[in-house]
């Protein structure tokens, strides 16, 4: 058996995968072990996990794999840095000791960690490879994908000069076809918009997709005039003289600031309708850059098939843009589309170009597992976690605890579900997730403020049975990941009244659009995923309970968590989060417990814990 260890580390979402004979078998991101949201530190734990799961020594691993190439990122950083000189100056002599350790000597980092972790008897220097950054973002999401050929589309903020890459697959072979390099980044571009909106860069990104609708893109024409030079093949210059984050100041500088009307708002600041108009602004322009991208890839290579990844990839809107347009007969996207996936990227370049292996056949589609690639906890784990909690709980059946769960949810309750093994990527499955009930007019902005946290423009999206997605969505295929935007089928909407349309903003947040409120959003969208009962029999069947009692075939899906915290990874992290919110009943794994049993002192020291964070 060949064992490859796939690491992302140093910048954010850092993430270990281990692959043995080409199979996934085990991934998962750092952060959900050491609880720092985007956690970018060595992948200790994470690799640890994989480890584990594998049942393998560390003497069994035959190679270790970055997801880029460290030097050539410096050499990048150095040459943006004397082209943009003396710009930054101060910047780049107060970075320069920390870029010559982590970037030069980044190969002795990762072997030391290693050692650490691992084994000092091991040379680990020997094992180690390099991919590169945007390879591994074209790897990840073609191996793994059920197409035996394909066009390939990455995009992100910047790997090491690569923002934009197209390529082809076919069976084992990855071909790059075009690239476009730093500066030129649509994925920066975004980042300075959400920069600029108020909101923090490399996490904030999806709460700007979240606002667009709320707006009108009435900048975009001023973007495309100003900001970006987009051509018909989808290729895209910057005009780099409204931006500094080549300089490692900020994403915007005061021309920008000057050209949309004043300074970026402050974090936690009033949202106002600007915010909202250049929200969907710059969502209006990344779609027309991806669909342009999109039609040259297809008319050059004549491929049907489109794999997607990169952090850019993540925006589900577009994407739902991209599959209505029907450029491509399908479209699959890498679950963990962002940094993390890197880690699995890299491991399988390693697999298919270095050692020339077939991909693994699938039964069921892709090779990802569902995405279910995280630990699991058996009951005896659960039980034994949950006595040294403080919890009170009880024990049910398969049958007896799906019941209780879908009355649960049909009775308004949020409900935290914790089953199986943990996700990997940015989105719940139904693994770690909250759920609740989607006809509830009041659930939307209850989950916000009472159990997320958070803010309360934010959309929740639904889980429905695949075999009645088209039922309730303009949509016809399958959406597993949860990364694809549909319209909510016009025979479940409610037809607004002059008044309603009227409202402007947040305003509209409140009108009831749809039979399912609590997840159609203000433009009568929803952000899907479709359940399989082959990948999660366990979730399949309490969603088809609650079909049953209520003639709704889906459920609102809320990753287990608060604002702040990564999705909960353990028994134990499910408890605090069920304990310091509003959540009135949680599933962990066959364990039933009430917050009306637990521990009135227990519940108020969560609950201030939380305040105070």
């Amino acid at each position: 058996m060949l064992c490859i260890l796939g690491i992302s580390a140093f910048y954010h979402d850092s993430a270990a995968c281990l692959i043995c004979d080409g199979e996934v078998v085990a991934a998962a991101q750092e952060e959900r072990f050491s609880r720092k949201k985007h956690d970018a530190q060595f992948p200790s734990q994470a690799i640890q996990y994989c480890l584990s799961e594998a049942a393998i020594t560390p003497l069994e691993i035959d190679h270790v794999v970055f997801y880029e190439k460290p030097f050539v990122k410096f050499e990048r950083l150095l040459e943006t840095y004397l082209a943009f000189a003396p710009r930054g100056f101060k910047s780049f002599i107060a970075a320069m000791p920390l870029w010559i350790k982590e970037k030069l000597f980044q190969k002795s980092i990762l072997v030391k960690e290693l050692q650490k972790i691992l084994g000092e008897n091991i040379s680990w220097g020997e094992k180690m490879l390099f991919s590169e950054h945007h390879l591994s973002h074209a790897a990840s999401a073609f191996y793994p994908s059920p197409f035996e050929r394909a066009a390939i589309l990455t995009l992100d903020g910047v790997g090491e000069w690569t923002t934009t890459s197209l390529a082809v697959g076919n069976s084992k072979a990855l071909k790059v076809m075009k690239e476009i390099h730093f500066p030129h980044s649509l994925g920066l571009l975004y980042s300075a918009f959400t920069y600029y909106t108020g909101f923090r860069v490399n996490s904030g990104e999806y709460k700007v997709m979240g606002l667009a609708p709320y707006g009108k893109p009435k900048y975009a024409d001023l973007i495309k005039d100003k900001l970006i030079d987009i051509k018909e093949d989808g290729s895209f210059q910057l005009d780099m003289s409204y931006f500094d984050y080549c300089t490692g100041l900020a994403m915007t500088n005061k021309r920008f600031h000057d050209l949309f009307g004043g300074p970026p708002r402050q974090s936690e600041g009033k949202l106002t309708q600007r915010e909202m108009d250049l929200a969907a602004s710059v969502q209006k322009v990344t779609e027309e850059v991806l669909i342009k991208l999109a039609r040259d890839i297809a008319e050059k290579t004549g491929e049907k098939t489109l794999c997607l990844a990169g952090g850019v990839s993540l925006n589900c809107v577009a994407n739902g843009i991209l599959v209505r347009e029907k450029i491509f007969d399908e479209i699959w996207i890498q679950p963990a589309a962002g940094d993390a996936g890197g880690a699995l990227g890299a491991a399988l370049a390693a697999w298919h170009k270095m050692y020339g292996e077939d991909r693994v056949k699938e039964k069921n589609g892709d090779a990802m597992k569902g995405a279910f690639l995280g630990p699991s906890f058996n009951n005896n784990e659960i039980e034994r976690s949950l006595k040294q909690s403080g919890a009170v709980f009880k024990k049910a059946s398969d049958e007896e605890l799906i019941e209780q769960t879908a009355i649960a949810i049909a009775e308004e309750k949020a409900v935290g579900w914790m089953q199986g093994r943990m996700e990997f990527g940015p989105r719940a499955l139904g693994g770690r997730s909250i759920l609740a009930d989607p006809r509830s007019p009041r659930m939307q902005k209850l989950l916000n403020l009472k159990v997320k946290y958070r803010e309360s423009f934010r959309p929740f999206a639904p889980s429905v049975l695949r075999e009645h997605v088209s039922e309730w969505f303009e949509h016809e295929g399958d959406s597993p990941y949860m990364l694809l935007v549909a319209n909510v089928n016009k025979k479940k909407c409610h037809i607004m009244t002059k008044e309603e349309e009227s409202l402007f903003g947040i305003d509209k947040l409140n009108v009831q659009r749809s039979d399912v409120p609590a997840i159609t959003h203000i433009d009568y969208s929803a952000r899907i995923q479709t359940v399989h009962a082959d990948t999660n029999p366990r979730y399949h069947a309490l969603i088809s309970r609650f079909y049953e009692i209520t003639g709704c075939p889906l459920v609102v899906n809320t990753s287990f968590n608060v604002r702040g915290e990564p999705i909960v990874c353990t028994p134990e992290d499910a408890f605090k989060c069920f304990m310091g919110t509003e959540i009135e009943l949680t599933v962990i794994g066959n364990y039933l417990l009430r917050k009306t049993e637990q521990d009135q002192s227990l519940i108020e020291d969560y609950k201030d814990k939380y305040e105070l964070d």
